[in-house]
């Protein structure tokens, strides 16, 4: 969860009028001269190491002058102890709220004087920070990075404070029906295991979370021997060598994470759990392919034009285009490292959730029996090659893809590499992979609502918040 999502917006409001209007006006410009789109096999990307013996990805771009660094610890929400849940998130929400003799006010204030962004966000697996400034006021930037990761106050009055919207997060996101339902099939879907529990936590769970819980988890998870780099922008291969020093030179040698078994997801099933709202909310999974496996590829081309495509994809076309059942739908393949799932969702009317389910699981059968035509084939790869370089169209859009492949140990040649596994998917890949996976006997899905005509199946009631 980001930073940002856990601000009182009216803080947010204030903090961003307190901005020097220099300051602000330079941000808003040179950010928006960042959008300098490039080719992804145009970038030249670097592997750095520090005096120190850090390591780092780097792309130079030294046409603007500003810094994006992006940085992951393997270990995430996974690593919430039993009866501490939302811990992960709960440390996300306090790396801004002081640092070393900064209380959390004079802190965000540094913060807004240098224009510098800075936020933190916990997922299954990692918990990363995103880092920008101008070159210009960079080192004063770093500074406040290094006060952060190394000596943050976890002050009793910012811990309270920060509880309190977290708390009210949950009050909130228990009367949506698509985080009631999207929490509820994890829960089912990884029974028993780390993935299945509340990332942002509970009332109770909340309630326990101590400043020695924090301090804990910021000892054992940020460390170097966890530690992912990627740097983008006005810097040159020995100033981050220096960067990486500086700022993750203090933080201790290793990490003492608690091992997460692999998993594969629960059997099918089918639960509602009722909400009076006008409309139903269904997701629905399957167990997937891991990120390294051969058939992944293959797997990801096949969900573009199944689920994947926007209005493009199979499963708009049958349920909103033909059939006007729901506004939209779509599925996507979300790889974890203990456990993969291809998963998707859809929200429309009581009355028609049955019948759009009912849909889906025809596309799915359809898809599993005979796969795609040539010309679906062949129009999903046209997008996935000729849309793949818009990912890399900013400094910050470049950062955040490469950490995803550094923590994944993709190598430094992957971008090259990517659109060429693409178009190397054949139609005998897709309707293997497609026979594999699509299995609607082990469909997991979670309806919230009031859904009619569905066949009788477990119901429970929507959780208080």
């Amino acid at each position: 969860m980001s930073v940002v999502s856990l601000r009182d917006p009216g803080r947010i409001i204030r903090a961003y009028l307190r901005f020097d209007i220099a300051a602000s006006l330079a941000v808003t410009v040179l950010f928006s001269l960042v959008a300098l789109i490039r080719p992804a096999y145009a970038m030249k990307i670097e592997s750095v190491k520090s005096p120190g013996g850090i390591e780092a990805w780097l792309v130079e771009e030294h046409r603007v002058p500003m810094l994006a660094l992006r940085f992951g610890f393997a270990g995430g929400n996974s690593q919430d102890p039993a009866g501490k849940e939302g811990l992960a998130n709960f440390i996300t929400g306090m790396m801004d709220e002081g640092a070393g003799d900064l209380t959390s006010e004079q802190f965000q204030q540094r913060m807004e004087e240098i224009a510098m962004r800075m936020s933190f966000e916990d997922g299954k697996d990692t918990l990363s920070g995103n880092f920008e400034t101008l070159t210009v006021n960079r080192d004063k930037g770093l500074e406040l990075l290094k006060l952060a990761l190394t000596k943050p106050r976890f002050d009793p009055d910012a811990i309270e404070r920060v509880r309190e919207q977290l708390q009210a997060g949950l009050v909130y996101a228990a009367r949506d029906p698509e985080k009631v339902a999207g929490q509820a099939w994890s829960a089912t879907a990884f029974k028993g295991h780390a993935y299945g529990r509340p990332a942002n936590g509970t009332k109770d769970s909340l309630a326990a979370i101590t400043r020695d819980d924090l301090l804990a988890f910021h000892k054992k998870t940020f460390a170097k021997s966890n530690l992912k780099v990627v740097a983008v922008g006005d810097i040159t291969a020995e100033d981050l060598g220096k960067l990486l020093d500086t700022v993750f030179g203090e933080i201790p040698a290793k990490a003492e994470l608690a091992a997460v078994a692999q998993t594969k997801i629960a059997a099918g099933s089918q639960q509602v759990i009722e909400m009076n709202v006008p409309q139903s909310v269904a997701v629905f999974g399957l167990p997937a392919m891991a990120r390294k496996d051969d058939d992944f590829m293959p797997a990801f081309v096949m969900n573009q034009i199944l689920g994947g495509g926007g209005f493009a994809s199979r499963l708009m076309e049958e349920v909103r285009e033909k059939r006007g059942l729901a506004y939209g739908v779509y599925s996507y393949l979300q790889p974890y490292k203990s456990a993969s799932i291809f998963a998707g969702s859809v929200a429309t009317k009581n009355e028609s959730i049955a019948q759009s389910l009912d849909v889906i699981r025809s596309e799915f059968k359809r898809m599993a029996e005979n796969g795609p035509t040539e010309t679906e084939l062949k129009n999903a790869k046209s997008y996935l090659t000729g849309s793949y370089a818009l990912r890399f169209d900013t400094n910050s859009k470049i950062a955040s893809q490469l950490l995803g492949l550094l923590q994944d140990d993709y190598g430094i040649d992957y971008v090259e590499k990517r659109n060429a596994q693409v178009e190397a998917v054949t139609m005998a890949d897709i309707k293997r992979v497609a026979a594999k996976l699509l299995k609607n006997d082990d469909l997991i899905v979670t309806i919230v609502g009031k859904p009619a005509n569905l066949p009788v199946t477990a119901t429970t009631a929507a959780p208080k918040g």
